[in-house]
Order: C-alpha cells, then structure tokens, then sequence
C-alpha cells in the first residue's frame, strides 16, 4: 500500500498498520447499533521498517494508547463513515510518531546584557526611593 512520509526522515508502511472496524460509542440514533464505523488502528512498533532508533523512541514514550508488547493501539470515531475514520487514524498515527522523534533543540546559557543590568539596578534604586519617601519624617 502507500507510504506515509514522517518529519524523521522514514516512511510509514500502510500494509503494517492493521485495521478494524467496530461500532462506535455514544448517542447515533438508530443507525449506531447496525453500523461499524469506529476503526480501530493498530500498530506493532518492534516489528515495522522504522529505524531502530525511531523504534527506541517510539517505545520510551509513556502512551497509554501503548501496550507493553510495543503495540500502538488508536480508536478512531469522530466522523460517520469509516472510510474517514480510517483517514483521521492513519494522521493521528503520523502525528505521533512526528512528536515523538522531534528533536528538542539544546539550550545554551545566556548572560544579561551590561545595559540590562543597569536597567535593572536604576530601577532598583528608583523603588528604593519610592519606598524612602513612604517613611515617618523625623523632625
């Protein structure tokens, strides 16, 4: 089937996500109890084509929607038909897959500017100023 491009670089294989179709939950009037639009996604991380180290990420993530044998397991039923249904699973997937091998960027230390700190210390003497003037005036 076709493939699904990830921000990491790889690709996600359509043949090794597996589908099915249940009823949804909640109110749907008559049709709710005889249709099955509610898909059910399920993908088994340890045995895709990622690469191992999109697979480590993968399996670090605390997900409840991840079970302990590396099987990602998504309800989709927001919408009437299955065929979009479907659709919203498979986004929902590559989203998080996208998030979870995201790079966080490092953080450098930074110092405060020379005209930061006067900025800072002119203010500081302003307040105290303002504070001296709110005291008893002794005669």
């Amino acid at each position: 089937m076709a493939f699904e491009i990830l921000d990491s670089g790889g690709q996600l294989n359509l043949d090794e996500v597996h589908f099915s179709a249940i009823r949804a939950q909640g109110a749907g009037g008559q049709n709710v109890n005889k249709v099955s639009s509610a898909i059910h996604l399920t993908f088994d991380i340890k045995r895709s084509s990622l690469a191992d180290s999109i697979k480590s990420k993968l399996l670090a993530q605390s997900d409840t929607r991840l079970t302990n044998d590396g099987l990602f397991v998504l309800k989709a039923q927001t919408f009437r038909t299955q065929e979009r249904n479907k659709q919203d699973a498979i986004q929902r997937l590559v989203e998080w897959i996208n998030q979870a091998t995201k790079v966080q960027k490092t953080r450098r230390k930074t110092k405060p500017s020379r005209a930061s700190k006067l900025r800072r210390m002119e203010k500081k003497s302003q307040k105290s100023q303002v504070k001296n003037t709110r005291k008893k005036v002794d005669y």
